[in-house]
């Protein structure tokens, strides 16, 4: 059976089992809804913020960047795990113990203000919309490969997956088809893994095979290899730092905290049935998505390696060797029909030259005519769903590689999206402007702010500002900057009140805004960059998407500034915060 229809089977197999999922779990109540009426237990909400979490970004792109960036992109290693423990340890029982529906919502209550829950919702959705771009991003690329059809037109189709399942079965749907698709994702995600480092390294464990020798008999590592391959065609070793240590850690970070602060996570946390249950959730969340994360550094590594070596065969040191044009593989002109690879034939002589321009290979393939990298395109994110092609593996695989790249981007999206929604509908209606509406009129509108929110993350996500990782590490900055340090403020400082919690929030997202809008634009206003995105130009060589840490300080110092020197937290709202942060049944809580 050709790939075609291996992966119209895979794939619709998979989207069959989600829409029954949906519709056999459609949100009957604003509880559902929002919730999924607090019963999902822990192990299964474990799995659901597994793939709620792991995204386009994770699945499609975290891989890619790994490829191309090597040592450097460990920080998004670092950075979405650890930020699970920090979740798991500071906000996610306090924040089921308080028991409402949304984060801005806690927020408007902790701090006594609508004003306040007014700025949460604005920092809920800007943040919001800037992952979900990410997420459409990694939808458009794998329905265009794989459909065989425009960027555009995979991006449209899945939108309207998304609005079948999403808009029908709330939360509860949601849960439960996350549920389906985390083994979708994680299946399809470790057996083409385990094919490739079998027939590379002989290993059949990927994270074991990233450190093994080759199975070619040459008895390098697999790793001294791929880095020898670079350094010959001009590019950095793979292994070497080639960012700031600075900015590295402060990317690290900003994804760390940025986890702990977003929405769409902390909501799953509300579904659970007891407070301990909330931490048990995290735990079981974080073991889920080790066994991606732990698997995406091998993934990465092989992907470039089977890449340079499919492109370049022969090639170091020797012209005659390149891959002629007219000879490139299958996949090659596959990738080509979708934009997100192209090759440009500079010196007019036929032949893929793919080379970089340090060391000694520049002045070496200058020689023979080389007239600049003839890749003038090879997309990151196109790295995970490539490579079982690359490697020749059956069709079957790179099938299930389609579904799960899919089932990753669909699940966060509509996570995303549901937390968008609640926002709208919840805290803005509900709660501040129209709260003489019924439960089936706050639902309705729920489900029009989500066909909205679906349409507008859709039209931006045909012109995002970088590769789905790059995107989602500005959301993650946003969220850093703007919403995490109102919840630890509200959990952990009795004495920082309204007027601080809203000062704080202002400052952090609107330094990190200012600072992505010079160095990248805004979304399809990328031509209003003010400085070239480039680490020449950054302040103290701070990336754009490292920024959210500093946003973060900002937003803390503010906060506690400002709340020191105006009025006094009532004192209600100080008991409410002790009856959060002190178990039921510890003694009388200390007034500090």
């Amino acid at each position: 059976m050709g790939l075609k229809a291996w992966t119209f089977l895979v794939v619709g197999l998979t989207f069959a089992i989600y829409i029954v999922i949906a519709i056999r779990a459609r949100a009957s109540s604003t509880s559902d809804f929002y919730v999924a009426g607090k019963g999902v237990p822990p192990v299964l909400n474990g799995m659901a913020t597994a793939a709620d979490w792991m995204s386009a970004a994770s699945f499609i792109s975290m891989a890619g960047l790994i490829a191309f960036q090597g040592y450097d992109a460990s920080a998004y290693l670092m950075g979405w795990t650890g930020g699970y423990v920090l979740l798991a340890m500071m906000l996610a029982p306090y924040l089921r113990k308080y028991g409402k529906f949304t984060v801005p919502e806690f927020i408007g209550d902790r701090f006594y203000s609508q004003q306040a829950r007014i700025v949460a919702v604005l920092c809920l959705i800007t943040c919001s919309v800037t992952y979900v771009i990410g997420q459409m991003k990694g939808i458009g690329v794998a329905f265009s490969r794989f459909l065989e059809v425009p960027f555009a037109l995979g991006l449209v189709i899945g939108m309207a997956i998304v609005f079948v399942y999403a808009v029908l079965g709330g939360m509860k749907g949601i849960t439960y088809t996350q549920i389906a698709q985390y083994c979708v994702l994680i299946f399809a995600y470790t057996v083409p893994a385990i094919f490739i480092a079998v027939t590379l390294t002989g290993i059949p464990i990927p994270q074991l095979g990233l450190g093994g020798s080759m199975a070619d008999g040459s008895g390098m590592f697999l790793l001294d290899k791929l880095d020898k391959i670079c350094v010959d065609l001009g590019f950095a070793a793979y292994t070497a730092q080639k960012g700031s240590t600075m900015n590295i850690f402060l990317l690290t970070m900003s994804l760390m905290i940025g986890t702990a602060g977003l929405p769409h996570v902390i909501i799953r946390f509300f579904t659970v049935p007891r407070v301990k249950d909330a931490r048990f959730s995290a735990g079981w969340a974080l073991v889920f998505i080790a066994i991606l994360y732990t698997t995406a550094p091998a993934v990465g590594a092989m992907a470039r390696l089977n890449l340079m070596e499919t492109i370049q065969t022969g090639a170091v040191g020797a012209p005659d060797g390149n891959l002629s044009y007219e000879d490139r593989p299958t996949w090659f002109k596959n990738w080509e029909k979708t934009g997100l690879l192209v090759f440009e034939d500079k010196n007019g002589d036929g032949k893929i030259q793919y080379y970089g321009n340090s060391g000694d290979m520049a002045a070496k393939a200058e020689s023979y005519g080389w007239k600049g990298n003839e890749m003038v395109k090879v997309d990151r994110d196109i790295m995970v769903l490539a490579n079982p092609e690359i490697a020749g593996l059956p069709n079957w695989v790179i099938a299930l590689v389609a579904a799960g790249g899919i089932a990753a981007a669909l699940s966060t999206a509509a996570g995303l999206l549901l937390a968008i929604a609640s926002a709208i509908s919840h805290d803005l209606l509900k709660g501040i402007f129209m709260k003489h509406i019924d439960e089936k009129q706050e639902l309705l509108a729920s489900r029009i702010a989500m066909a909205f929110a679906i349409c507008v993350a859709g039209y931006l996500g045909l012109n995002p500002p970088g590769f789905a990782a790059e995107v989602v590490a500005l959301a993650f900055g946003l969220a850093a900057s703007s919403i995490f340090p109102a919840l630890m403020l509200g959990i952990f400082d009795k004495r920082c009140n309204n007027i601080g919690a809203i000062c704080g929030m202002l400052t952090g997202l609107g330094s990190t805004l200012v600072y992505i809008f010079v160095y990248k634009g805004w979304f399809f206003f990328k031509a209003t960059a003010m400085l070239p995105d480039n680490p020449a130009n950054w302040m103290l060589g701070i990336s754009p998407g490292s920024f959210g840490a500093i946003g973060a300080l900002l937003n803390f110092v503010v906060a506690i500034i400002v709340s020191r020197n105006t009025a006094e937290v009532p004192e209600d709202v100080q008991k409410l915060v002790e009856e959060i942060r002190i178990p039921e049944g510890s003694g009388t809580a200390v007034t500090h």
